[in-house]
């Protein structure tokens, strides 16, 4: 089962069309995987301190419908792949309406931050994503 996180389009996150501009998809699928990691129990403030870090490798985006100001979305996260040092996420946006809006597969390597360089995930985060995948 997907992990749901709900986002409001603000004007911010819009051009002057009132249409969310594309950069901002990137936002709200950051956004998720962040919320996505908290809800099983991982602060990524807490893992910077211990020099880890999960950096984008990778993004393919699908925009399929334009999201406009004020609308309500549901941001979700699934795991696609699960690999030693990196995660294959599978992520929709989808309207209020139920319609797709868009669809992005995001590829994040685990790094260590001082060398930026691939490490294993660590057992235990691996552990609760396999949980929750």
């Amino acid at each position: 089962m997907a992990f749901e996180f709900p986002v409001r389009v603000y004007y911010e996150d819009t051009d002057a069309g009132g249409v969310v501009y594309h950069a901002n998809y990137l936002n709200f699928y950051e956004r998720a995987r962040t919320e996505f990691l908290r809800a099983i129990g991982f602060e990524q403030d807490e893992l910077l301190a211990d020099d880890i870090a999960f950096v984008v490798k990778r993004c393919e985006i699908d925009y399929i419908k334009a999201a406009r100001f004020n609308d309500q979305l549901t941001i979700t996260v699934a795991i696609g792949q699960l690999k030693k040092a990196s995660i294959v996420f599978e992520q929709k946006i989808v309207g209020g309406d139920g319609n797709l809006i868009s669809t992005a597969v995001v590829v994040v390597a685990c790094v260590n931050l001082q060398q930026m360089k691939p490490i294993a995930i660590p057992a235990n985060i691996t552990k609760e994503l396999s949980s929750a995948g």
